[in-house]
């Protein structure tokens, strides 16, 4: 009788400690961020948000959502992401949708984003690229900007942190949009790498601009670190063995839109030069590596 009682009681604990054991491990996530983050280009967008936020259920914080949950390892989730938001508008209403940061709680474990080419109007840069020429004094004048843009990412990461000060963040990238060269020949490309719209020149400066603008968050990862907050910078230019070869006017399948984002009943030119549901998805892995 003393054996059965000493096992029952060793069970009725086990199942005592098992919901709080699941609990321990089961993140809560929240998605903050731009374009990039809220999946523009990639289709299925959520109820409500076409033609405003573009917020996409194939964005990589979903995808990596969807992970958690099918591991059992998802607490709460909450995608705020909005298209065409600056660091700035994280911390005010934008597009009719309250801050940003205000989905921030203080037990939020994971928060992804990515933000920051909206500081530098990048999306006028590429489209100055596509229908002049942006060589030269456009080029110059988005790289003279970066340095504020990277305090303003530093700042915002670091406003992160204070509101949740046990998250980890992950600080997606976004790598390059256009090929470093011209056309590869006899590949199938998208029509934006037509002749005379996107130039050596122009595909030359443009990646300077890309490659500036990872470093400038990189260095904003670094210092938001030194100021104690957890932080991690995922760039695509990290992981080459997934990202070569699948910019615009490559040779692989491409990660992003072009003109066919320009075509009837697509998203038009807000999707230009974003990730498709392709790229969404290599950037939904990196983030996991993570």
């Amino acid at each position: 009788m003393k054996r059965t009682i000493v096992v029952l009681t060793a069970v009725l604990a086990a199942l005592a400690i098992a919901p709080t054991a699941n609990a321990a491990h089961s993140t809560s996530v929240v998605v903050l961020g731009d374009s990039y983050a809220s999946g523009t280009g990639a289709g299925d967008y959520q109820d409500g948000t076409a033609g405003n936020c573009w917020r996409s259920n194939n964005s990589y914080g979903e995808q990596v959502a969807a992970r958690l949950r099918a591991a059992g390892r998802l607490g709460s989730f909450t995608n705020v992401s909005c298209s065409g938001a600056a660091t700035a508008d994280f911390s005010r209403p934008f597009k009719d949708r309250p801050a940003q940061l205000d989905a921030l709680k203080r037990d939020t474990g994971l928060v992804l984003l990515t933000v920051g080419t909206n500081d530098i109007d990048y999306s006028t840069y590429g489209g100055t690229c596509v229908q002049a020429d942006c060589t030269g004094a456009p080029t110059d004048a988005i790289l003279a900007r970066l340095p504020q843009m990277g305090s303003n990412v530093t700042a915002l990461l670091t406003e992160i942190g204070k509101r949740s000060p046990y998250a980890r963040i992950v600080l997606v990238g976004y790598g390059r949009q256009v090929s470093t060269s011209d056309n590869p020949p006899g590949a199938t490309l998208d029509p934006i790498c037509g002749d005379g719209i996107l130039t050596t020149a122009e595909r030359r400066e443009g990646n300077e601009v890309a490659d500036g603008l990872d470093a400038t968050l990189r260095s904003a990862v670094t210092a938001a670190r030194r100021a104690g907050v957890f932080v991690t910078f995922s760039s695509p230019f990290s992981r080459p063995d997934t990202f070569n070869g699948h910019a615009l006017c490559e040779s692989g399948t491409p990660f992003l839109r072009g003109f066919d984002a320009l075509a009837p009943g697509q998203e038009g030119p807000e999707a230009v030069f974003h990730p498709n549901q392709q790229g969404q998805a290599a950037l939904a892995t990196l983030v996991r590596t993570y």
